[in-house]
């Protein structure tokens, strides 16, 4: 029986500091160190707390009414020092979401509060993840033989 809990992605380098990852559905997305357009790790970051959330809330509210308008934010704070070490602090999602007038957008915009909270305490799996500070565990493989 596979194992239907497990998430996985494979970042292969396409030249210095350029990766290309790829899900197991075989999307992929490039990954850069900042230098050109491609996010980089940092970043994607960001948009997975973004829209790990968005997607909690949208699914939430979008059965009230349909957004006119849905934009996340994400924003962090890199700092560097010796006690933590590189790391985002200050970390903050903000959603920017707009519903039409009528009871349907009155049933969505009174429930966007509620579904950002159900997002935070318990249903976006990133954001849970950072907050509860999961180890990350680093490790090498041998090299296949060729």
């Amino acid at each position: 029986m596979a194992d239907d809990t497990q998430r996985s992605v494979d970042l292969k380098r396409t030249s210095l500091g350029q990766y290309e990852a790829r899900n197991a559905r075989g999307g992929t997305i490039t990954v850069g160190t900042g230098d050109g357009t491609d996010f980089t790790p940092v970043e994607l970051l960001l948009a997975a707390l973004g829209g790990c959330t968005g997607a909690d809330v949208d699914y939430i509210t979008s059965k009230r009414a349909e957004p006119e308008n849905f934009v996340v934010h994400v924003t962090g704070d890199k700092v560097r020092d010796e006690a933590g070490g590189n790391r985002l602090v200050n970390l903050a999602i903000e959603l920017r979401v707009t519903f039409p007038e009528g009871a349907a957008g009155d049933a969505a915009r009174e429930a966007l509060p509620r579904a950002a909270r159900m997002s935070h305490d318990r249903l976006c799996t990133v954001s849970r993840t950072v907050e509860h500070g999961t180890p990350v565990d680093t490790r090498t493989a041998p090299s296949p033989a060729g």
